[in-house]
């Protein structure tokens, strides 16, 4: 157990803070990056020019033209209490970062407790044996500390009297403890597989088994063909899907940062590092195309335009009032002529009619729920959105005449000549009107009570009433075939 003494001649000693991954639980670089991409697209494709002249010099390219927001950075919270305990022991802290001086400077002045930045400066980039040179050149050999959460530090760590290792795995520290003597360690709580999981969405995957309605609708699930190209093209908007939630999430990390639940997703949160959304996205993309391309160029191209049109929608259509619920209804129904163009099935008027109205009435429904929570907290407007308060019963109106509407459009297909190709008796339809009536009300009522959270859709596939008219309606059009 340390003593009085040791304690007194540890705060003697200046303390060196690493910046990305330590300090912050995400890297200035890469979010510097992210935000250029979305601010400035265009200036990012001249960014593997920048790179050419070095990291330094990369770096700094992306400090003059973006600014990161230093008040809503993911902080590893234990790490600066324990810094702020130093700090009022009378400990020298110096932030010590390979980020560009620029990037680290607003984070500095922020957390209020660094006596001095010492940073890369467009030529030398700060790290490793860099960074070792120029504290051993200010502090002399081994008269700091350093604390610090990854490979890299190793070398400054080997320069230094205590490692102070932070947000790291036990393999770090027992080879930081070969180096030098190790003090305080703060271990990651986390882990990047299961963050990466959760970034992906799997339980949206569940979205894209309406590619297979096609099939369903049109009699065809004992046929191999079209139940193989149907899982194909599944597989195919899955990776798709994935790689618009990455590529969302990392341009929507501001925005995240500052919601009350979102700012707990993987990037947001700085659970997980932000190049594996830079580079993760592309590779699911590519991944997406190569599948789609085994079923057709056709099929390539309907997921290129859900992928273009979901990624629009993120980056502004989603900030214009009700174009951003026509647009979410449009994905659903895209997804449906996937569906038709994969297995080659003729398409039905009727079916994309249905969906585009109930696909509108539930994307109307989610932002029922996002103003009503608004309204509860005597707030006017939504950030990034362009609604206020005063629109809620306005969208309750149209989501449930959207609703309403798709019953409609499923009483009219009974009636019409089309039905008879596949339905004997196509009257026994008319069954399925009153349980749609009943499910668009009942949600549409507990979303009212405020027993519908977030989104709509993932709630009809935890609901067992949804499942239980699910299969009513499945059995309803089974005995309309004639059996």
């Amino acid at each position: 157990m340390p003593t009085a003494t040791d304690t007194a001649r540890d705060t003697q000693v200046p303390l060196a803070v690493d910046l990305d991954g330590a300090l912050i639980r995400t890297d200035m670089m890469w979010e510097s990056l992210a935000r250029l991409l979305r601010e400035n697209p265009l200036s990012a494709l001249a960014s593997p020019l920048w790179l050419l002249r070095g990291r330094a010099h990369f770096k700094q390219q992306l400090a003059t033209r973006v600014r990161v927001d230093a008040v809503s950075l993911p902080y590893h919270e234990e790490f600066l209490d324990w810094l702020r305990d130093e700090k009022r022991a009378g400990r020298k802290l110096v932030l010590a970062t390979a980020s560009d001086i620029e990037m680290a400077r607003p984070v500095a002045q922020h957390v209020g407790l660094f006596d001095e930045v010492l940073a890369s400066d467009g030529t030398t980039n700060l790290r490793d044996n860099a960074k070792l040179t120029a504290l051993t050149q200010k502090f002399g050999a081994r008269g700091f500390d350093y604390a610090g959460n990854s490979s890299p530090d190793l070398a400054i760590w080997s320069g230094s009297r205590e490692a102070i290792v932070v947000n790291a795995s036990g393999g770090l520290a027992q080879k930081a403890s070969a180096r030098t003597k190790v003090g305080r360690v703060f271990p990651a709580t986390s882990s990047i597989t299961a963050a990466l999981l959760k970034s992906l969405r799997p339980h949206q995957w569940l979205k894209n088994l309406i590619l297979l309605v096609p099939v369903l609708t049109a009699h065809k699930l004992s046929d191999p063909h079209a139940l193989t190209n149907a899982a194909l093209a599944i597989l195919s908007f899955c990776l798709c899907a994935s790689a618009v939630y990455l590529s969302n999430d990392i341009l929507d990390l501001e925005a995240d940062r500052h919601h009350p639940t979102k700012r707990n997703r993987p990037f947001a949160s700085g659970l997980l590092p932000l190049q594996f959304g830079l580079f993760g996205a592309p590779v699911l993309l590519l991944a997406a195309l190569i599948v789609a391309l085994t079923l057709s160029w056709n099929f390539a191209a309907v997921g290129l335009l859900y992928f273009a049109l979901a990624s629009g929608y993120s980056l502004r259509l989603k900030q214009v009032a009700l174009l951003d619920v026509f647009v979410l209804a449009g994905l659903y129904t895209l997804r449906l002529i996937a569906g038709h163009v994969a297995t080659g099935i003729a398409y039905s008027p009727w079916l994309l009619v249905f969906s585009m109205f109930i696909f509108l009435s539930l994307a109307l429904l989610k932002r029922f729920l996002e103003l009503k929570s608004l309204r509860q907290q005597n707030r006017h407007e939504i950030k990034g959105r362009g609604y206020t308060a005063a629109d809620l019963e306005l969208v309750t109106t149209l989501g449930l005449v959207s609703g309403y509407l798709a019953v409609l459009v499923m009483a009219l297909y009974v009636n019409s000549e089309q039905v008879r190709v596949f339905y004997a008796h196509p009257l026994r339809l008319l069954l399925v009107c009153p349980m749609l009536l009943f499910w668009v009300s009942r949600v549409w009522f507990l979303a009212h009570r405020g027993q519908v959270h977030d989104d709509p859709t993932a709630f009809a596939l935890k609901d067992w009433v949804s499942y239980t008219v699910g299969a009513l309606t499945l059995a309803v059009m089974w005995l309309a075939t004639g059996h």
